[in-house]
């Protein structure tokens, strides 16, 4: 029965767990982007 139950929560937890990391691998190039930006920011403001 342990096994069944545990299955069962894998396969029902499995679809929010991919969205989740599809989403954030998306969000950390942006966030790569925005930190390299903001690294550039001084030397073009001199």
């Amino acid at each position: 029965m342990y096994r069944n139950a545990f299955l069962w929560s894998i396969i029902q937890s499995g679809f929010p767990i991919m969205v989740t990391f599809y989403l954030l691998h998306r969000i950390e190039g942006k966030l790569n982007d925005l930190i390299e930006s903001i690294h550039a920011l001084p030397g073009k403001m001199k």
